[in-house]
């Protein structure tokens, strides 16, 4: 959804990645986030098409996937190296790589508008859910173009429209809930490469000759309440503080009970079965 303060290169808004209650709400709900973001993982771990010795960058990581399972997928060879701008993302998936005994992955904070790597350095680039909010995506997919070894790939993930389940219960439902309230733009950035075309067109542009981009739905589930769901989206989707933060305070109770009804509905067998929609880039260097 990276390291020193990001290049401010154009005006694209910028979410505040680095708050307290986003870190620990990765660390409060790290179970059940991590059971919701399973398939979408899987999903880029499977575009990305590792290989054993591979050597892979991923940048953008938060808490540590797809770069956890890209190690554990080498078995040992090659070597993974997690980034992103925020450290404290960053230490959570260094304890989660500790947790698990791998021992070729390193992480480091690093702006992905400015990698500290040579030319040509890695078989792979990956990111999940965090090109939407590079504050200058050319710049940046310049910079993965450069550190890819010729003829190397990066695979990326971005989200689909704002027209599917997790997004029309929550976010949807605020707007509906508040006519007065629209979307902020640090919000809407999220679903930049949602229209078809958006996101082969930027890799192109970046001198990528061969890009493949496909949609997917996939299972995004969570194993738990529609008050837990709602209290976790609020807390860790940071571009959309600006919007919860201007619902008006007579209006708070009214909207999370049209959210909660919205979310119920998606509920069965004690979880919520919301789906995901992604577009997935593959681009050749």
């Amino acid at each position: 959804m990276s390291n020193p303060e990001p290049l401010q290169t154009n005006s694209e808004p910028r979410a505040d990645w680095n708050s307290f209650s986003r870190a620990n709400a990765s660390q409060r709900w790290r179970q059940q986030s991590a059971f919701m973001g399973h398939h979408v993982t899987q999903a880029i771990v499977e575009a990305a098409q590792i290989a054993a010795d591979m050597h892979i960058l991923d940048v953008a990581s938060g808490t540590g996937e797809p770069a956890i399972s890209l190690a554990r997928l080498l078995n040992g060879t090659g070597r993974v190296i997690s980034t992103d701008i925020s450290p404290q993302p960053l230490e959570i998936a260094r304890q989660r790589a500790q947790h698990r005994s791998l021992t070729n992955i390193d992480f480091q904070v690093a702006d992905v508008h400015s990698l500290p790597f040579p030319d040509a350095s890695f078989d792979r680039v990956t990111s999940r859910l965090g090109v939407m909010f590079f504050s200058n995506p050319s710049r940046a997919f310049r910079e993965i173009h450069r550190v890819l070894k010729p003829g190397a790939r990066a695979s990326l993930l971005a989200w689909g429209s704002m027209e599917q389940p997790y997004f029309q219960s929550t976010i949807g439902t605020v707007l509906r809930a508040n006519p007065a309230l629209t979307l902020p733009p640090s919000g809407a950035v999220m679903f930049k490469f949602g229209t078809p075309g958006a996101f082969s067109s930027a890799l192109r542009d970046a001198g990528f000759p061969h890009v493949e981009e496909q949609i997917q739905t996939v299972n995004w589930t969570w194993n738990g309440t529609p008050e837990e769901v709602w209290e976790y989206f609020q807390e860790v989707t940071v571009p959309f503080k600006p919007l919860f933060n201007s619902i008006p305070p007579e209006a708070r109770k009214p909207t999370t009970d049209a959210v909660l009804h919205a979310i119920r509905s998606f509920q069965n067998d004690g979880a919520i079965h919301f789906g995901a929609t992604v577009v997935i880039a593959n681009a050749t260097a």
